[in-house]
């Protein structure tokens, strides 16, 4: 018996056992196992239509089919104030703290039962708030939520959005809100630090307390088919006010080394190893965010590709956690 066979024997063992056990995040990441196999088996076809069944199927909103409106610009029509990315990541591709992953999974479901809540008058949860250290997963469960619901990822450009023109801030952003009231979206603040600095901050001019109440009222405006999403890794930065206008607050924590060795494991799936020592290599990265680990995944299966080979070697695992030491995170 071949090496994937006994790889899809396992899956196939786990779909049914979480199956059986209700445990929903399990039976997601077995099926993403098996869509995984496939795609590196190259039936894509039959994994793209597995994805769509995973996802929720029917009448789910994805990029390649819906037709999305013009992206807002700023007054001169410029510069774009926002781009569409395509959302490519699930929960079950995410190694996160089981808390977290609850919470994500919840909204997920609370969102495709809104119009019930609707009915009991019981408000929606559509403000979010994702903190903690940066790489630990913030923007991935941001696209993820994305995928889960079939819903387009609307990434602000705070490059964009904030202007040295008086005044032009606050109009750009409203500018992105009346655009999200155009369909349904995941809109993610990233880097909201930048935006949400507190108005008492000595540092800062009166411009950035104009931009602050008016984002705030715009906040508290927010309605529609939509998720809103800030993250930052600087949450002491937040002006105060900020804090009780979301829905949900999110902290997101530096992966245990139990959770790297689940992320190693994961990203080197599919590709050909033997023998190798990830319980080393996940110590040696203790500390470190869910970045470095994907980071040493990927550039060991480089150094065996530039080498000529398929199959991944210690050493080439060794001496992709040197790079990933010898740089600050």
């Amino acid at each position: 018996m071949s090496s994937l066979q006994l790889v899809a024997g396992k899956d196939l063992k786990e779909l049914f056992r979480a199956y059986r056990e209700h445990d929903e995040l399990s039976f997601r990441r077995a099926a993403q196992s098996i869509i995984d196999e496939e795609e590196a088996k190259h039936h894509l076809a039959l994994a793209r239509d597995l994805r769509t069944i995973l996802v929720g199927g029917g009448g789910a909103q994805t990029i390649d089919t819906v037709t999305l409106p013009p992206l807002p610009t700023d007054r001169e029509g410029e510069w774009p104030l926002a781009e569409v990315r395509g959302a490519e990541r699930y929960l079950a591709d995410l190694i996160l703290e089981e808390r977290v992953t609850t919470q994500l999974l919840s909204l997920a479901e609370e969102f495709r039962h809104w119009e019930t809540l609707s009915r009991y008058a019981i408000p929606r949860r559509q403000r979010l708030l994702f903190y903690g250290p940066p790489g630990c997963g913030k923007s991935s469960a941001a696209e993820a939520l994305a995928a889960e619901l079939g819903l387009p990822l609307a990434v602000v450009r705070l490059d964009a959005v904030v202007s040295s023109y008086l005044g032009e801030t606050a109009s750009n952003l409203n500018r992105v809100f009346e655009y999200v009231q155009s369909g349904s979206w995941v809109l993610l603040f990233d880097e909201f630090d930048a935006l949400g600095k507190a108005r008492d901050d000595p540092t800062e001019h009166g411009e950035i307390k104009r931009v602050i109440n008016a984002f705030l009222q715009m906040l508290d405006r927010f309605r529609g088919p939509s998720l809103l999403i800030a993250a930052t890794n600087h949450e002491q930065l937040l002006d105060s006010g900020l804090w009780r206008r979301f829905d949900e607050v999110i902290e997101f924590s530096r992966p245990s080394v139990h959770q790297l060795r689940q992320i190693l494991r994961l990203r080197l799936r599919g590709t050909p190893h033997r023998g190798l020592d990830i319980e080393k290599v996940a110590s040696q990265l203790r500390g470190k965010p869910h970045s470095a680990a994907e980071k040493v995944a990927w550039d060991a299966r480089r150094i065996a590709v530039l080498d000529g080979r398929e199959q991944i070697r210690q050493d080439d695992l060794a001496a992709a956690v040197e790079g990933v030491n010898a740089r600050p995170w």
